[in-house]
């Protein structure tokens, strides 16, 4: 049957007077539905490939919107098998709820189509009987596309309200027997959401993949050149001895959200490193857990390499190459050094959760080392992990700051005896599981963060007496050659990024990070956080953040003239209370030794910045710095432009993307990233009181920071200054509509996609290996 006689039948069915598409009547037009249909997919008939037809304008017009836990109604269209497992109304993240949550997570907590239909997922395909009419009248997935394809979005600039783009918005979710009622509830709610519909070409192939019951051929065969190194690293991985099995575990429990893949293959195939029963050589047999510490249930588990069925998304997508080279270090810093290992820790949440006792036979400054060789990954852990979604849950940093890292080996909180002296210590709430109480345990690990900065700064301080104080030789160059040495951090109100580089001019503060505080970051926020745990373990790890951003920070001020520490850590704290400050800053009454440095002037913070530009010259990454652009004049203009300052700010989104058109050029692409000045942010819900948008300021990045663009520009290259004026002017709501009407590519226009097309392909083309789809879920309505 054609797609035409298809319609034409629907529209009989929608239309006739039993049109409710009711269960009952779902079940006597087209059959009971079976839960098992999409277990396994079905090939592709009649020349229809899904990799080459459908999964490219799946990417391009749903991806952007329904991947990862973002995904409304928790619908990932990032792979097949996201389609076939369908939605659910119940919410990922939810800061309130009171019990831990069963996890929903694709390829991990079940893995067919009926066993997600089990747990309360309803399927957006037809599972029923498999005709062509069934195939469309039957599934969400058209229905939803059709209705958006009958009522366009209406023909004004900016959607009225009834279109709710809040991240907290209520979801829909509507099942195919509720869709009638849904369809005449929202007639102007079809997919994609709030966006352009689909052309023609794009709305034929998939009504033809739809009524063809959704076909799929598979993932094609890796090369042979990529199953070897497979094996290669399983067999690596997977070493017999005590020492072996430990090393293994630790770098499991630091790579189980990367994206693996060969240096030496030009297709970046992507693996995930999973925990199995099975050996290499034999099927997965996948170890399901919350956390990647968490008992496996079986007396030892196989490190296997796990092909990513998923689109690459730049939102989750945190790469790591493997190769000879990263092999040949592994050895060097874990299995060439002479120490014993004499058992396994336990899987007990007080041993698994605390890398300090865990993996305390493994060489500290081995351990330290791995970290900082990727220390931009290191830190992507918690700005792209599951726990970096909201305001509350960002609003404990700063919108931009540097951070450095202490030189391995030069400081005494590296050492062994210290480590182990303190370990207990450095417990974090992480133990308390999922389901975990506030009042109690906060007391407690508050207590042991005070006793613990104690004893840190007596260690700092004899080390610093008897051996040499806080210089420059305490901060991590890079060895002359690692861009992961200088890190910047933006925060983008509810969502967040980090990058290799010292970007933009000097921020207001920086961290710098020593290895207790970097293993216990990543415990805290990437390896020990759950989503699906309750209000009380997400706040209690939220409260300890704050705890890791003032110890970053206090050691920073560490390096300061004695006699000026207070001072700069009072700015950076203006408004907040006294218990607040001293609670961890009341250290630095403790740690009396003077710097090293030789200050020259009376702005030691600026100063500071400077010498550490310089220290780690050779090694920044600067790909994202203006003074990269070879056009001077150009460069100029978008100086200016970075140079607004101030209020008018507030009126501008966190990020755009910035399209400069100066033809017969090809079209150039930034980034314009807003920088909210706040008094300081120590609070958990009062953030308005903090905002000072006097120091609000603005970074101008060439190419693409943030995996969620606020808003879209076209400026050109003429129009630099203007627009730098009009954001410059900005003072209402009304101004900024003014501006927008003038440069912004609204949600609305008619060639939205044809923009967004061009701006996925220049991401993707100037970053291959680090980039991947950006999301549009914050894109705004103004």
């Amino acid at each position: 049957m054609t797609i035409k006689k298809t319609l034409v039948l629907l529209s009989i069915i929608v239309l006739s007077g039993c049109a409710a598409l009711t269960r009952q009547t779902l079940d006597e037009q087209f059959g009971k539905a079976d839960p098992a249909r999409f277990d396994t997919p079905r090939a592709p008939v009649r020349g229809l490939s899904y990799r080459a037809d459908v999964q490219p304008i799946l990417e391009r017009r749903c991806v952007v919107c329904h991947a990862c836990y973002d995904a409304p109604c928790q619908l990932k269209l990032t792979a097949w098998e996201g389609i076939a497992r369908g939605l659910s109304k119940d919410l990922v993240y939810d800061g309130g709820r009171l019990d831990e949550a069963p996890p929903s997570r694709l390829f991990t907590d079940a893995q067919k189509a009926s066993d997600w239909r089990a747990r309360g997922f309803s399927p957006v395909l037809n599972e029923r009987d498999q005709t062509p009419a069934a195939n469309l009248a039957a599934s969400v997935m058209y229905r939803a596309l059709r209705l958006k394809e009958s009522h366009p979005l209406p023909e004004t600039a900016i959607l009225p309200k009834s279109f709710d783009f809040s991240l907290d918005r209520v979801q829909q979710c509507p099942r195919i027997e509720e869709f009638d009622h849904f369809e005449d509830k929202n007639p102007w709610w079809g997919m994609p959401f709030g966006l352009p519909g689909l052309d023609s070409a794009e709305m034929s192939t998939l009504s033809r993949w739809l009524e063809q019951g959704a076909p799929f051929e598979g993932l094609p065969p890796l090369p042979a050149s990529v199953e070897k190194q497979i094996a290669d690293w399983e067999a690596f991985l997977n070493g017999d001895s005590l020492k072996q099995r430990l090393v293994s575990r630790y770098i499991f429990e630091h790579l189980f959200l990367a994206h693996l893949h060969f240096d030496s293959d030009p297709e970046h195939h992507y693996f995930r490193l999973i925990r199995s029963r099975t050996p290499p050589g034999q099927p997965v047999d996948l170890v399901v857990s919350r956390r990647p510490y968490d008992d496996p249930g079986v007396e030892r588990v196989y490190y296997r390499l796990e092909r990513e069925r998923e689109t690459i998304v730049d939102k989750t997508h945190m790469p790591y190459a493997l190769g000879q080279k990263r092999m040949a270090r592994w050895r060097e810093l874990f299995l060439k050094p002479d120490y014993r290992v004499d058992g396994l820790p336990s899987y007990a949440p007080d041993v698994a959760s605390n890398p300090f006792v865990a993996f305390a036979a493994l060489p500290t400054n081995a351990r330290y080392q791995f970290m900082l060789d990727e220390a931009e990954f290191t830190i992507m852990g918690f700005i792209k992990g599951p726990v970096c979604r909201g305001q509350v849950a960002l609003n404990v940093i700063n919108d931009r700051f540097w951070v450095f890292f202490l030189a391995n080996g030069n400081s005494p909180q590296e050492a062994e005896a210290f480590l182990s002296r303190e370990a207990r210590l450095l417990e974090l709430p992480t133990a308390e599981g999922s389901d975990a109480g506030i009042v109690g345990p906060w007391r407690k690990y508050a207590k042991r963060e005070a006793e613990y900065l104690q004893a840190k700064s007596d260690a700092l301080t004899r080390y610093a007496v008897t051996r040499r104080p806080p210089d420059l030789q305490w901060i991590w160059n890079g060895d002359g050659r690692n861009p992961n040495a200088g890190l910047t951090v933006f925060r983008h109100f509810d969502s967040a990024s980090v990058v290799k580089g010292l970007v933009g001019e000097p921020p207001k503060t920086a961290w710098v990070i020593g290895y207790p505080l970097l293993e216990r970051i990543h415990y805290l926020l990437v390896a020990g956080f759950d989503v699906y745990g309750n209000v009380g373990h997400q706040l209690l790890s939220r409260l300890y953040m704050d705890f890791m951003r003032m110890e970053g920070e206090f050691n920073f001020l560490a390096f300061l003239p004695l006699d000026q520490r207070k001072a700069v850590r009072d700015y950076w704290y203006r408004g907040a209370d006294e218990d607040v400050k001293n609670h961890v800053y009341g250290t630095l009454a403790h740690f009396e030794v003077d710097s090293g440095i030789k200050f020259r002037t009376r702005e030691p913070v600026q100063e500071f910045y400077a010498l550490l530009q310089k220290h780690l010259a050779p090694a920044l990454e600067r790909r994202y710095d203006l003074a990269q652009v070879s056009d001077a004049a150009l460069r100029s203009d978008l100086a200016a432009l970075a140079g607004v300052r101030g209020p008018s700010l507030s009126w501008l989104p966190e990020v755009v993307v910035l399209r400069v058109d100066d033809p017969p050029r090809t079209p150039r692409h930034f980034t314009l990233l807003r920088n909210t000045g706040h008094s300081n942010v120590s609070s958990l819900l009062r953030e308005g009181r903090e905002l000072l948008p006097a120091e609000n300021t603005l970074t101008v990045v060439q190419g693409f920071i943030g995996a969620y663009p606020n808003a879209i520009y076209r400026v050109p290259r003429s129009e630099i200054r203007t627009l730098a004026k009009a954001i410059g002017e900005l003072s209402s709501e009304d101004d900024y509509r003014a501006l927008a009407d003038r440069h912004a590519v609204r949600r609305t226009d008619p060639a939205f996609w044809e923009y967004s097309d061009e701006i996925q392909s220049a991401h993707l083309k100037q970053a291959p290996i680090s980039a991947g789809l950006l999301d549009y879920n914050r894109f705004e309505n103004r």
